[in-house]
């Protein structure tokens, strides 16, 4: 197949790279890619999503995979379908499921899928009223997207306040800010599932964690993702079941009842609160770096299940994993994540350890190619990604990894799947 991605960072590159590794080949393309992904496909400079349409008709692209979630609320893959183009990812519509945090508490209020107790709103007056009811810690989101920074857990009401204040103000975060939701602190643990979704079936991935604050002892302020492991321990089958019956299928319902079919990874941000699985978020795509670590635990068709999901074929395959445990570790860069820094070259020592050659690879992010140097130019660099019979054994691989690549101000967190051990 001629396979098309969209997006540049490590998500996309463990897409390509599961892609890549299996029998039958596939010629891959990249929008717009990043300094390594050349190594797996062709990197495109096509930004109008009309124009990359024109280009996957013209040359044949046999499926599209969106990565990102900027391009779903942009409505690409509307795009794509009405030049009758085979795209993996919902629809502009369904897409507001992470587009708008106040459509998407709305929807679950609506179809009575499990959620904190919240308001949405754009009243001061109204936000401060709902604040006071509630105990602290509690929890203030901005409406639009973020990057996945836009909640604020605030550790007092005045805390609460000044959030809510800087939000509807345009202050942190601009429109995205406009609208606020404030909603209780729900106390357990959290998890990150993803449901592949054909807008009627699904299929349920093994559930991960992932680690959003910089610092060990999760400390430090949010993050897109500091490392992340899967399966894991902390879910068993009925759990598994709980979230099919009370969260997918309901949303997959309901969904189509407003006219608006999930279709693409359906990313469920859960706390489990005395065994009872609560939904967080909606997020309409794979997590990063959850996803670094998923597909290489995959040992069924990659390319097969985004195809079938996009052409509404998944009852009909049956998706597989290895009886192992993946642990990645993100490297960021030194600023990260209060702002951009100096580019810095990537030095990786020659791999002769037989674990680390066999049981561990890089799936990389802000990378940019310079007379064949690999150099660090984005916040997370790139992924150390780890295998084992254990998670211990996962980890231990992964951190391994890590010990041979360098940069100047490189950032990791030490205690990743700590939660687990």
């Amino acid at each position: 197949m001629k396979i098309l991605i969209l997006g540049s960072g490590g998500r996309e590159y463990s897409i390509a790279r599961a892609i890549s590794n299996e029998e039958e080949n596939h010629e891959l393309f990249f929008q717009p890619g990043n300094g390594a992904t050349h190594k797996l496909g062709t990197n495109l400079d096509i930004k109008d999503y009309n124009d990359l349409a024109t280009f996957a008709k013209e040359n044949s692209i046999d499926l599209t995979i969106v990565g990102p979630e900027a391009p779903l609320v942009d409505g690409v893959v509307d795009i794509f379908k009405a030049n009758n183009l085979t795209i993996f990812g919902p629809s502009k519509e369904a897409a507001k499921l992470e587009g708008s945090k106040v459509y998407m508490k709305n929807f679950l209020a609506k179809y009575n899928i499990p959620t904190a107790r919240y308001i949405e709103s754009d009243s001061i007056e109204d936000l401060f009223k709902f604040t006071n009811t509630l105990e602290a810690p509690i929890v203030v989101k901005a409406d639009g997207l973020c990057g996945g920074k836009g909640v604020i857990i605030a550790q007092s009401h005045d805390e609460a306040k000044k959030a809510i204040s800087e939000m509807l103000s345009g202050k942190s975060f601009g429109d995205a800010g406009k609208k606020v939701i404030v909603e209780e602190f729900l106390d357990g643990y959290e998890l990150s599932m993803f449901g592949v979704c054909d807008g009627d079936d699904y299929i349920l991935l093994q559930a991960a964690q992932d680690h959003k604050r910089l610092l060990d002892n999760d400390e430090g302020p949010n993050t897109g993702g500091m490392g992340a492991y899967a399966p894991t321990p902390l879910v068993d089958d009925e759990l598994y079941q709980k979230v099919k019956d009370r969260i997918i299928r309901p949303t997959l319902d309901g969904m189509k009842k407003e006219n608006a079919p999930f279709e693409g990874v359906l990313f469920i941000g859960i706390m489990v609160v005395n065994g009872e699985p609560i939904t967080l978020e909606f997020n309409v795509r794979f997590g990063d770096p959850e996803c670094e670590i998923l597909m290489p635990l995959m040992t069924s068709s990659v390319s097969d299940m985004f195809y079938k999901a996009s052409t509404n074929q998944l009852k009909d395959i049956k998706v597989e994993f290895a009886d192992k445990y993946a642990v990645g570790v993100v490297m960021a860069s030194e600023n990260y994540p209060y702002s951009s820094s100096t580019p810095a070259e990537i030095i990786e020592d020659e791999t002769h350890h037989e674990d680390i050659e066999k049981y561990t690879h890089i799936s990389y992010a802000g990378v940019s190619l310079e007379d064949d140097k690999l150099f660090a130019t984005g916040g997370r660099v790139l992924v150390c990604v780890g295998l084992g019979d254990t998670i211990k054994e996962a980890r231990d691989r992964a951190y391994m990894r890590c010990g041979q690549v360098h940069f100047a101000g490189k950032k990791i967190r030490t205690d990743i799947a700590y939660q687990a051990l």
